[in-house]
């Protein structure tokens, strides 16, 4: 039997960690929330895994492919390492059900509010739930953080650290 005894941060990312431009999948076009690096280095700190699950419809939508979602990844990384933090894992959701692209045009269990990258995730890194948040600025993440059995917390504005530190 495994145990589950590691927690974990799920973090949103347009709107949460980066100004939410729409569709955003261009380095120069990033642009980070006040407080988002160091929340995640205070979680890091903390001892929870930070994982990344996005919503990313622009695939779907023909606006970009699924490497630009990793390169924005590895670069937030690379930007974190600069203060000694990290993202953990990305998971993210290429599918929209009106999309132009056929490959992703689907309803599927990954698109948040529904719960699989999440559970993705934790099957992967036997994450404890009771013990774990996500970190989200819309209904559908915290519809998700519901239905996955994590506690939500809802971002909306300022300091992202300052809200972080209002739970953990």
């Amino acid at each position: 039997m495994t145990t589950t005894n590691k927690k974990a941060v799920f973090f949103d990312r347009d709107g949460t960690l980066n100004v939410d431009i729409a569709y955003l999948h261009r380095l120069e076009d990033f642009v980070w929330i006040e407080g988002a690096k160091e929340a995640i280095k205070y979680v890091n700190d903390k001892g929870y895994l930070a994982i990344l699950v996005t919503n990313q419809s622009g695939v779907a939508r023909g606006f970009y492919p699924e490497e630009d979602i990793q390169a924005v990844y590895d670069w937030m990384n690379a930007e974190l390492a600069k203060i000694g933090a990290h993202l953990d894992a990305l998971f993210y959701c290429p599918h929209h059900p009106q999309g132009k692209i056929l490959q992703y045009t689907k309803a599927c269990n990954c698109r948040k509010p529904a719960t699989g990258m999440v559970d993705e995730a934790c099957c992967h890194f036997h994450i404890n739930r009771v013990k774990s948040f996500l970190v989200g600025d819309s209904d559908n993440d915290m519809e998700c953080a519901r239905r996955a059995g994590l506690t939500g917390i809802y971002y909306d504005g300022g300091n992202l650290l300052t809200r972080i530190k209002e739970y953990l």
